[in-house]
C-alpha cells in the first residue's frame, strides 16, 4: 500500500491539480486513508447571496476524500467517484474553511469516504460522504 503525505507529494514533483490552482485550495495533508485541504474562502467564491457557494466547498470536500482515497492505491491502480453527498450546514462568507477527509471502508474495488468541512472556529459547516471505484488495467490508463 502507498503512503504519500503532502509534502512527499510535492518533493516529488507531483503537479498540483488543476482545480486546486482555479479555485485556489491548498492541500495540507495526504496519506494512510486520509486528507486535509484548506481555502481561504473571499468575495471571488460567494454566490448571489455574498455566501460561499456550495460547489466550492463541495469542490474543496471532493478533493480531500479523493486525495485520501488516492492514498491507498496500489501504483498502477486510480480511481473514480461514483457518488458525492453534501449536507450544507451552515454559511460562511470568507475566511478559511478545512476540509478533512478519510476513507471509511475500502473494499477491493469500492471504498467508501467522508468529509467534515469545518470554518476557523471549528464549526461544522458541511458533512459529505462519497462512493469510490478503484481502476485497474486499461480502465486505470483511460482505455
Amino acid at each position: 500500500m502507498k503512503k504519500m503525505m503532502g509534502r512527499k507529494l510535492i518533493a516529488e514533483n507531483i503537479p498540483v491539480p488543476p482545480i486546486a490552482r482555479l479555485i485556489g485550495f491548498n492541500i495540507v495533508e495526504i496519506g494512510d486513508g486520509q486528507a486535509v485541504m484548506e481555502l481561504e474562502a473571499g468575495t471571488k467564491h460567494a454566490n448571489p447571496m455574498g455566501t460561499l457557494h456550495g460547489g466550492v466547498i463541495c469542490d474543496v470536500a471532493d478533493a480531500a476524500m479523493g486525495a485520501a482515497y488516492y492514498s491507498t492505491l496500489e501504483k498502477d491502480e486510480t480511481f473514480t467517484t461514483l457518488e458525492l453527498k453534501m449536507n450544507f450546514l451552515k454559511p460562511v462568507w470568507q475566511g478559511l474553511i478545512r476540509a478533512e477527509g478519510r476513507v471509511i471502508r475500502k473494499g477491493k474495488t469500492i471504498g467508501l469516504l467522508q468529509c467534515e468541512v469545518t470554518d476557523s472556529n471549528n464549526n461544522l459547516v458541511a458533512f459529505a460522504t462519497s462512493t469510490c471505484m478503484t481502476l485497474r488495467g486499461d480502465s486505470a490508463r483511460g482505455r
